[in-house]
């Protein structure tokens, strides 16, 4: 007796039990993104307009004839998809224009080479240049090289490796991008890289560069892999390796684009936004298949499907496809910009910019009292494979000029393992391109966007990036 007294003092004394939070996802909210998603897997229109933007416009670089069709096929292909306030933005871009190159290895053993020139770079004198070749394996040994590069064509030879999440490029891409004006405060006269590329075809990889103010612009040029591996050989050789290099690229005036916007409007908050991102414009060199516009039949077929709903979601999904990703960022600033009042009201931003690969892990940037509501959207993904990663997503280049209004941010993780095997390359073509990786993308993407539009709170802002040191 005494014993049960005791438990039941006991009993009474402890707290009662806490009911569980209210699920932030209602059960008709779950249910409709889950049949969206599973629609999605049997098939989506998503290949199909890549496969219009890549046959009936092709390559669109920033500038040129192809950027202004894109914009025009922009505009087509979202009226008549059935989106809502559809319109080209203005965005002024930079027009460059690769011209023609030709590269060979003059001495000790003549062979021609395949090369490309940099984005940006600056041209030869007419008659190209001859010189000497110096190697560096990075930049640091470049700067190392001191008046060993004077006068000589330095070549950076480091290998980009193979990593899923594509972490081999950012360890690598600093060849292209500094190394033109890290070699020339030496006294270089020119730059060769190693493509930054994990193909071993004889297909050069090119990529924009970045000439830093008050230092000599020297021409730049990637040699495709196979080219580095030569050149690399003979250089082995012990015996004075010399080059020719003759590029007849220009840069000439900006010229008008813009940034193509189409919405799915709110039933309830129309001035909350979702905004699915992807980039217009593409290299010059293949049809921009990969690079972007799988990214744009991803985030136009996924916002096409959430308008198709018999009830519009809560908040305005908005697509938008971004002027000039690849030579900076122009039309991401530019809308930034136009719509800096209207930042506050973006309950979420997302972009879709690394090929067709499946999806295989969510993350974000949003507020810390957001991370059970973004518990429940990751569970969603959860019958397409795709586990829930951190709270630090960048979310895509098109999204860095939000950063400063703390929009929030989701970020879904593509298979990149083979992806710089194409990437900026001439191999960038539609025959690369999944129809069926395209489609497990979209049901990824819907299935987070529906969510975030539809649901009753809406995530957070992140906190504040810290001032620079």
């Amino acid at each position: 007796a005494l014993a049960l007294s005791t438990a039941a003092a006991a009993l009474a004394a402890a707290p009662a039990p806490q009911a569980p939070p209210p699920a932030a996802l209602p059960a008709e909210l779950r249910e409709t993104a889950a049949a969206l998603q599973a629609a999605a897997l049997q098939g989506t229109g998503a290949y199909e307009i890549v496969r219009s933007l890549t046959t009936e416009v092709g390559p669109r670089l920033a500038g040129s004839p192809g950027d202004k069709a894109a914009v025009e096929w922009g505009l087509r292909t979202l009226r008549a998809l059935g989106f809502a306030n559809v319109r080209a933005e203005p965005v002024e871009v930079p027009h460059w224009d690769r011209g023609t190159i030709e590269g060979r290895i003059t001495a000790p053993f003549a062979q021609p080479v395949v090369l490309t020139a940099l984005g940006g770079s600056v041209a030869t004198p007419e008659a190209g240049i001859e010189a000497e070749v110096v190697e560096a394996g990075s930049l640091e040994a470049l700067d190392a090289l001191g008046e060993r590069a004077r006068g000589k064509i330095v070549f950076l030879s480091p290998r980009m490796p193979r990593r899923r999440d594509g972490a081999g490029y950012g360890r690598t891409v600093g060849i292209r991008g500094a190394g033109p004006s890290r070699a020339a405060k030496l006294g270089a006269v020119a730059l060769l890289i190693r493509s930054v590329g994990t193909s071993d075809d004889r297909l050069p990889h090119t990529g924009s560069l970045r000439y830093e103010e008050g230092v000599p612009r020297i021409p730049a040029a990637a040699l495709s892999n196979p080219d580095a591996d030569l050149l690399r050989a003979q250089l082995a050789s012990g015996r004075p390796v010399t080059f020719r290099l003759a590029l007849r690229s220009r840069e000439l005036p900006p010229e008008p684009s813009a940034n193509v916007v189409g919405e799915v409007r709110g039933r309830e908050r129309p001035e909350e936004v979702v905004l699915l991102a992807c980039h217009l414009d593409s290299w010059d060199l293949g049809t921009g298949a990969l690079d972007d516009a799988a990214g744009c039949g991803i985030v136009i077929e996924a916002a096409r499907r959430i308008g198709a709903l018999p009830r519009p979601p809560r908040r305005t999904v908005r697509v938008v496809l971004y002027a000039n990703e690849e030579f900076g960022l122009s039309g991401a600033r530019a809308y930034a910009a136009a719509h800096a009042d209207e930042l506050p009201r973006h309950v979420l931003a997302g972009e879709s910019d690394f090929g067709d690969g499946r999806v295989y892990e969510l993350s974000t940037r949003v507020a810390a009292e957001s991370l059970p509501a973004v518990e429940e959207i990751a569970a969603l993904l959860e019958p397409l494979g795709v586990s829930r990663g951190g709270n630090e997503a960048g979310g895509g280049a098109d999204l860095i000029p939000l950063r400063p209004a703390r929009v929030p941010v989701v970020a879904l993780a593509q298979d990149g393992t083979f992806y710089f095997d194409r990437h900026h390359s001439p191999n960038d073509t539609l025959d690369k391109v999944s129809a069926r990786d395209l489609d497990q993308n979209v049901a990824a993407w819907v299935a987070v966007a529906y969510a975030a539009a539809e649901m009753e709170t809406r995530l957070g802002q992140p906190p504040a990036d810290p001032p620079p040191p």
